[in-house]
Parts: C-alpha cells; sequence; structure tokens
C-alpha cells in the first residue's frame, strides 16, 4: 500500500487509450486467454483455502478421536497444500504467459516511437529538450507494462474476488458480514480516489521537476567542452542544484500528501476488519458460528483486503501510467512537416545533376531566407555557392536533402522532383561532409563504416585510404577499435573531417555536398583534407558550400548569393574580372589573411 508514486498523474482515468493499445496485443490473442484462464484458476484455488480451514478448524473441535475424523483430517491437510501449490503455481504460469505479452508490447512501442521521433522534421529536433523527450519515451513505455499487468493482475481479480466474498458472506452468514464488506470497500474507493485527485498537482509538480533537472543535467554534459572552456562548472552546478531544490521541495509535498492518502486508508481497513472480526468474535460466544466459521471469516477479510490495500496504490499508478502513455501517444500523433506522397516512387540518380527552379523559402514569412533562386548543377560538375553569413547558403542544402520544403518552387534531381520520390532513397543518393561532423561514441571503424552499415573490411579500408586517415590511424595503440568519445570529442576537427570524408566515400553516391567543410580548421589541416575532397569530388556532381574562397577557385561556377538570391555567378576568373560581388569577397578575404598576427 505504500509506495512513491512515479508518474505524472492526470485529473481522470483516461480509459480511451485502452483501444489505441489493442494493435500491440491482438497477435498475443490466444496468449493472453490462457493468462486470463490461470488467473482465474488461481483465484477460485485462493477462495477455496478458507473453506478447508474451516472444516479443518471444525474437525479439531470434537472430542471424538476416531480413525474416521483422523482421515478428514488427513485429506484436509492435503488439500488445503494443494489448494495453495496450485495457487502459487497458476499465478506464476500467468505471470509467465502474460509477461511475454507486456514486453513485446513495450518493444513494438518502444520500437515505433523511435522511428516516429526520427520522422519528424527538423523544427522539432532543434526545439525539443532531449533529456526531458527520453524521460517521456521511458515513462511511455514502462507505464504500458505497468497498466497491462496491473490491470490484468489487480484490477480484475480483486473485483472478482470481491463479488466473491460478498456472495459467500451473504449466504452463509447472512446480510450483515456481506453488508460491512461492501461499505469498506466503497469507503476506501471513495476516500482512494478522492485523496488521489487531491495530490494529482504534487504529483506533476514533482515530475516537471525531475524532467527539468534530468534535461539540465544532460544539456550540460552535451556542452561539457563549453562549460570547460568558459570556466562555468560551478556556474552548471548552481543551475543544476536550482533544479534539484525545485525536485526535492516537489518530493516533500509529494511524500507528505502520501502520508495522509496511506494514513486515511490504513485507517479504513482497520475500522472494517475490527467489525468484522468482533462481529464473529460475539456470535462464536453465542453459538452461532463455530470456531471454524471465524477462522473461514478471518481469512477471507485478511484475503479480501491485502489486494484492496494494494489497489489504492494501483489506482494511483495507474493514473500515472495513462498520463504517461497518452502523453507518449501525443507524441506519436505529431505529424512531419516533410512527409513522403503516397507509394512515393525511389529516386533514380545515375547521373545526379541538380536544379533548383524558382525556390523560395522561409521560417517566418516576415523574414525571407531564398527568393526565386534558380540554378543547374551538371553531372560532373563542381558548383560552388559562397555569400555573407545568413545568405541562405546552408537552407539550400537543407531543402536538398528535403528537412524542409520551399514555400514556392522546386527542386529535381535528374530531373525527378525530389518531392515526389522517397526520402530514404533521396537521402541515399547525397553524400554530405558537413562543417561540424558529429561522431557517435563508437570505434572508429564503426562511425566510418556508418555510411554503409553493410560495407565489407575491405570497402572500409579502401575508403579509410582515400580519406588519408591510415597513418593516423597507425599511430593509436587501438588502431581502428579506438573508441571516439561522446559526439567524437576525442578527435581533433580535422581528424572528425577525415572521418567523415571516409564515410561519404563509403556511401559512394551519385551528388555529393561540402557544407563549410574545412572552415574551421587550420591552413595545413585545410590543404591536406582539400586534397582528399577533390579526389572523392572527381566524376561526381558537386555542390559545395565554402566560407573560404581559396577552397573553391577551382569550381566549375560559383554562385554568389546575398539576401537569398543569386547576385553573380559564374567561374573564378570571371568573376574576378567584373569586380563586383564575389570579387569584393575575395579582396576583403585577401586583407584579412596578409594581416599581421598582432595582439589586440
Amino acid at each position: 500500500m505504500r509506495s512513491q508514486a512515479t508518474a505524472e498523474s492526470g485529473q481522470t482515468l483516461n480509459w480511451s487509450i485502452l483501444p489505441r493499445l489493442w494493435p500491440y496485443l491482438r497477435d498475443h490473442r490466444r496468449r493472453i486467454g490462457l493468462a486470463m484462464a490461470c488467473l482465474l484458476l488461481a483465484k477460485a484455488a485462493t477462495l477455496v483455502i478458507p473453506f478447508i480451514m474451516k472444516h479443518l478448524v471444525d474437525g479439531l473441535d470434537v472430542s471424538a478421536d476416531t480413525a474416521l475424523a483422523g482421515s478428514l483430517a488427513l485429506g484436509l491437510v492435503v488439500a488445503y497444500g494443494l489448494a495453495r501449490l496450485t495457487s502459487v503455481l497458476f499465478a506464476e504460469l500467468r505471470d509467465t504467459l502474460f509477461g511475454r505479452v507486456t514486453e513485446r508490447a513495450m518493444r513494438s512501442l518502444g520500437l515505433q516511437v523511435f522511428k516516429h521521433v526520427h520522422s519528424l522534421d527538423l523544427d522539432f529536433h532543434l526545439q525539443r529538450r532531449t533529456g526531458g523527450l527520453a524521460r517521456d519515451i521511458e515513462r511511455g513505455t514502462t507505464g504500458v507494462s505497468f497498466l497491462l499487468r496491473f490491470m490484468v493482475f489487480n484490477i480484475v481479480p480483486t473485483l472478482f474476488e470481491i463479488i466473491a466474498v460478498v456472495t459467500v458472506f451473504f449466504i452463509n452468514y447472512g446480510a450483515g458480514y456481506a453488508l460491512v464488506t461492501l461499505l469498506s470497500v466503497v469507503a476506501y474507493g471513495w476516500f482512494s480516489f478522492g485523496a488521489t485527485e487531491w495530490r494529482t498537482r504534487f504529483v506533476r509538480e514533482m515530475n516537471e521537476a525531475d524532467s527539468a533537472s534530468n534535461t539540465r543535467s544532460v544539456d550540460s554534459l552535451l556542452n561539457f567542452e563549453t562549460v570547460k572552456y568558459f570556466g562555468n562548472e560551478d556556474y552548471e552546478a548552481e543551475r543544476y542544484d536550482e533544479e534539484l531544490a525545485r525536485w526535492e521541495q516537489a518530493r516533500r509535498k509529494n511524500r507528505l500528501s502520501l502520508f495522509g492518502l496511506n494514513g486515511g486508508q490504513a485507517l479504513i481497513i482497520a475500522l472494517a476488519q475490527t467489525s468484522m472480526i468482533g462481529l464473529a468474535v460475539y456470535q462464536v460466544r453465542q453459538g452461532i458460528l463455530t470456531l471454524g466459521d471465524f477462522v473461514l471469516i478471518s481469512q477471507y477479510m485478511i484475503q479480501l483486503f491485502m489486494p484492496l490495500g494494494f489497489l489504492g496504490f494501483v489506482y494511483r499508478e495507474m493514473k500515472g501510467a495513462m498520463a504517461n502513455i497518452e502523453k507518449l501517444f501525443a507524441l506519436l500523433d505529431i505529424a512531419p512537416a516533410v512527409t513522403d506522397v503516397a507509394n512515393a516512387p525511389a529516386l533514380s540518380a545515375p547521373q545526379g545533376a541538380i536544379r533548383f527552379n524558382n525556390v523560395s523559402f522561409w521560417y517566418q514569412p516576415e523574414r525571407p531566407i531564398l527568393q526565386g533562386v534558380s540554378f543547374e548543377v551538371l553531372p560532373g560538375q563542381k558548383v560552388a555557392v559562397v555569400g555573407a553569413s545568413g545568405a541562405g547558403k546552408s537552407t539550400l542544402v537543407k531543402l536538398l536533402f528535403r528537412f524542409y520544403q520551399p514555400q514556392s518552387g522546386s527542386i529535381t534531381i535528374d530531373g525527378q522532383d525530389i518531392s515526389a520520390v522517397s526520402q530514404s532513397s533521396l537521402r541515399q543518393a547525397i553524400g554530405i561532409v558537413p562543417q561540424d561532423t558529429v561522431l557517435f561514441n563508437d570505434t572508429l571503424l564503426e562511425n566510418i563504416r556508418y555510411g554503409k552499415p553493410g560495407a565489407s573490411d575491405a570497402e572500409v579500408a579502401e575508403a579509410i585510404a582515400m580519406a588519408h586517415l591510415e597513418d593516423f590511424i597507425a599511430q593509436l595503440p587501438e588502431g581502428g577499435d579506438t573508441r571516439v568519445g561522446e559526439r567524437g570529442l576525442k578527435l581533433s576537427g580535422g581528424e572528425k573531417q577525415r572521418v567523415s570524408i571516409a564515410r561519404t566515400v563509403l556511401k559512394r553516391p551519385p551528388v555529393l555536398v561540402f557544407d563549410e567543410a574545412t572552415s574551421s580548421l587550420d591552413s595545413r589541416s585545410e590543404q591536406s583534407i582539400l586534397g582528399a575532397l577533390r579526389e572523392i569530388a572527381r566524376h561526381h556532381t558537386s555542390l559545395v558550400i565554402a566560407h573560404r574562397l581559396s577552397t573553391i577557385v577551382d569550381a566549375d561556377r560559383i554562385l554568389v548569393l546575398d539576401n537569398g538570391a543569386i547576385v553573380e555567378q559564374g567561374s573564378h576568373r570571371e568573376l574576378l574580372a567584373r569586380g563586383c560581388h564575389y570579387a569584393a569577397l575575395w579582396q576583403a578575404q585577401q586583407e584579412q589573411e596578409q594581416l599581421p598576427d598582432v595582439a589586440p
């Protein structure tokens, strides 16, 4: 009966979520039926035990010592043992049968949520709180197990037992016992439900504080380097402690309210049991009942109020479980902003020709990012896009990958509108070396193999060679089995870029995208990586988003983007000869590179 509620409670039990759980259960209908049969058999055996005890006590409470009485007593003892064993065995069999159902339901739902979260648009992931989202998913899947198990193993058998006990009391001992039992059950239920509703806000406050503190800790750990750079460990600890203080206060309120709830439930149970036992003692003294009847009534009261006391805990937890499952289904109800059309075909891109046709895009209507952008990248060409920060360069990449849908215009690859093909085939046809390469906390080789999970060791070795990673890997004590740390923090920027290049080489896509792939590197690392980029870009269609103009002087065509529009295009020499936007950017960068390194 005493428990700490662990999930957020809603205002009422939301039974409407139960039909949504059925798809995860219907493949196990036979197993559920067998589990229910075992449940009823286990409960029936439990209900028989008090009758065996009654007859056993009554048989002992006689003066005659006959062989028949002895045999009867022995038979009752054996029957008692068999009933106990039967109850336990069927209960264990029930748990075993239904455990498979709940585990498979949790697995199926967890996998669906995982896939769904990955299908959501970039805006969702930019705004999400990673720690809070992870905790919501964990609570929701755990809530499914709790709800299914306790509805089947506690609610249903307890109701069955209440009806059975009231019926036995009414038939064998009159309306008094049945009435006391019914009144105590009703009083217990009324108090438990009312008190649980009262303390809902304390549970909600506790879980909001729990999610907030978890989000704060995860966010701080993900930005570990930034914390170290600015020496803000104490500041982060103070902010985390503020969230923990809120959590501590919320837990205290929740604990005190739980004390009131448990105390009230204990009082009702004590009054009911005292009344029943007192009435039974009186009637035994009056000769109305036998000692066996007293034992039967006592046994039934214990058997009834043990699960009934647990029922209060189950109701509280069911409210939390339903609220958590509801939140999980609310997450599943979020529709991705970018979806495939019905029966979308796979993209066929043997040549990889890219065309932006009058594309306009904005995040907010009052602030346009791209305005009527049109250009073409022919098969095998290298086209670079340059411009000031905020001009919309990286947005072109996001639109090409269909992370967002343009407000107007179209984007095609080999003449196929990318909005009409499947997103998976589109992204399979494009390889990217991003500005900020984030790696998984796995080995170096597995991070490279991520470009093509089924690649052979020979293919991985070839990709490593093309990315000029052999010397670096050879220097590592564990070689390719070296773990790179969370987000690749154990590697330098240049090393991570080479891993990203090797990953893209392994993928072998017809279209390559380089999104400011060398902007954060020193000159020596940049030249080394540029050589690798030129090597892998040979015979591929390449779109390069560039910050340093020196890295794209060999591009077939350079597009100058300014305020979301292409204001100039041509080769490096042609654009310098015009003396306009590109020439001004080139001159500014040349002057900056020639400035002496002096302290400010």
